[in-house]
């Protein structure tokens, strides 16, 4: 061992190795506390994300119950329209005569089928015969 540069390989070497345990040592100290901002970081988020979930299903609810409320308008609106219908005789060729317009009869259709005059049977196929497509 009189070798100085065997001496000096070696003093070089227990150098970088305690280096090496001094950057390990800092770092293992920074984990601790980089995991907390990690942690800290995914809670907030995670409760982010509950408030968005319980906004949305608010939202969906109250979608739900609109949807709900026509529903019921509209079944009551087609009521009220059945009624309505039924209730006046002399509409009855005429709510006739519309439909049958719709699905494509001509004016002689009209004539012979609701016991319309030619000039009514012509309106009701120009009133109601460009819904047709």
């Amino acid at each position: 061992m009189n070798e100085p540069w065997l001496l000096l390989l070696l003093g070089s070497l227990m150098g970088v190795v305690l280096a090496a345990l001094v950057v390990l040592f800092a770092r293992i100290r920074q984990l601790p506390a980089e995991l907390q901002q990690q942690s800290e970081q995914l809670r907030q988020r995670q409760e982010q994300l509950t408030r968005d979930l319980a906004t949305f299903q608010q939202g969906s609810i109250r979608m739900g119950e609109e949807l709900t409320a026509l529903r019921l308008q509209l079944k009551r609106l087609e009521d009220k329209q059945l009624k309505l219908e039924t209730q006046d005789p002399q509409a009855l060729p005429y709510n006739q005569a519309a439909r049958l317009v719709g699905m494509g009869a001509s004016i002689e259709d009209l004539t012979q089928s609701c016991g319309l005059s030619k000039a009514e049977a012509e309106l009701f196929v120009k009133l109601h015969g460009g819904r047709r497509g």
